[in-house]
């Protein structure tokens, strides 16, 4: 297993914009509001041929306003139990606060190495604060600025040296990703967690807690690949925050980035146009689905009638594509949640399955000759052959024929309807081309 770096501090001293710096991404958002970073954010980190993960975590804060203030501390406390080195972040342009000090108590308790990275330098008058750190108790403070640059190839050079010998890894393969998304409040967190086993995602009944796309990697029971927490999506109109609409850019991105999406539908609330919209998304994004009825244990009528009610107009909602598994459940209860899981990988499967070409055209020949294309002005349309494209993303259908500009999208519907009842691709979805003789 990889080496774990820890980034703590109190809010607004620069934590994402250096986990951002670190790992040359832009995972974490970065913002002036303080408490926008709430979860835990991993990342990867390369320096001179050592690789690390790294995390990012909420400004520690006591007696504040913030109502998410006992999570976030929580989750501080979590990443430094995980980590083999911190890097406490502190704001030399402010110099040391009582929050700076509460900090450092906490920290040469926790008796892990301890890097003191004095942040914001690249202001003239914050250099001749960083002496001031000293007071701290925690070694030399290394002066940086997250912002430029400025310092970081030096204290990557720190980190490197304190962190243990890892153990040589294999190289690894690509993981399936699957990506849990839906409107806010949803239950999103709360699925990951009872996947998990450990409240790894802070959970509130409020609507925008999960911000940034956060990845876990999950292998047990067999399975390998990473589960993806999104925020939630919703009506652009509604998105009135700078946060909130980096963290549903973010969320689009997962969702690009993915190989199969779990779409929670609130039971309670049942199926709105938001849900429409983000099905849209994974359907242009040419990814595997998995609907997932979540808060099934407190809906109103539970009934085997109302589940056959609800998945029908989950499924005329979703139409013209109706091909995917819906599951009821309960992230709370735990009410059929591996059985989602079982469910995504049997999808990412499908994505993956290669149909032989002498089958293809065994079965799909004689379809062509019992219904042909609708003939077009007098002429008709005649497939030859079709084949099976091997390098594609999703499963990709060529039909050679040759009047390939003739034939309408109903009969292409007509073509992949067919290929569903003869393959398993239930779950993902399905190209159909036409190309000339």
């Amino acid at each position: 297993m990889s080496n774990l770096v820890a980034i703590v501090g109190r809010p607004n001293v620069g934590k994402s914009t250096l986990f951002n710096r670190l790992t040359q991404t832009r995972s974490a958002i970065v913002d002036p509001t303080a408490g926008t970073t709430r979860d835990r954010q991993y990342g990867k980190v390369d320096w001179c041929g050592r690789e690390f993960s790294i995390i990012d975590t909420g400004g520690w804060v006591v007696n504040s306003d913030d109502i998410f203030e006992g999570e976030i501390n929580k989750q501080v406390h979590v990443a430094i139990e995980e980590a083999d080195v911190i890097l406490f972040v502190v704001d030399a342009a402010n110099g040391v606060t009582d929050l700076d000090d509460h900090v450092a108590q906490i920290l040469r308790r926790s008796k892990k190495p301890v890097i003191l990275v004095a942040n914001k330098t690249d202001i003239v008058e914050a250099q001749f604060n960083v002496p001031e750190f000293y007071s701290l108790g925690l070694g030399d403070p290394y002066d940086i600025s997250a912002t430029s640059g400025s310092g970081t190839g030096d204290l990557l050079d720190i980190i490197v040296k304190d962190l243990p010998e890892a153990a040589d890894e294999e190289h690894e393969e690509h993981v399936p990703r699957f990506a849990i998304v839906g409107r806010p409040n949803a239950g999103k967190s709360s699925i990951i967690n009872a996947f998990i086993g450990e409240d790894r995602h802070i959970v509130t009944d409020i609507a925008g807690t999960t911000r940034d796309s956060i990845y876990h990697r999950y292998n047990k029971f067999g399975f390998d690949f990473y589960l993806v927490d999104t925020a939630g999506i919703r009506k652009k109109q509604k998105v009135n925050e700078d946060i909130e609409y980096y963290s549903v850019i973010r969320s689009v991105r997962a969702i690009e980035n993915s190989d199969v999406c779990i779409l929670l539908i609130d039971a309670t609330r049942g199926i709105e146009a938001q849900d429409a919209s983000i099905f849209s998304l994974i359907q242009r994004n040419k990814k595997g689905l998995v609907v997932c009825v979540n808060k099934w244990d407190i809906a109103e009528d539970k009934s085997l009638q109302a589940q056959k009610r609800l998945e029908a107009a989950i499924r005329d909602r979703f139409a013209p594509f109706t091909d995917f598994p819906i599951i009821f459940g309960s992230a709370l209860t735990k009410q059929r949640i591996y059985k989602v899981i079982e469910t995504a990988v049997d999808v990412y499967r499908n994505r993956s399955r290669i149909i032989p070409t002498s089958q293809l055209n065994n079965y799909m020949l004689e379809v062509v000759a019992e219904t042909p294309p609708p003939s077009n002005k007098g002429k008709f349309v005649k497939i030859k052959y079709v084949t099976m494209l091997k390098d594609s993303v999703i499963p990709t259908f060529v039909f050679f024929c040759n009047l390939p500009q003739w034939v309408k999208e109903p009969y292409r519907r007509f073509l992949e309807n067919k290929i569903r009842s003869r393959w398993d691709f239930h779950g993902t979805p399905v190209s159909i081309f036409m190309r000339e003789k």
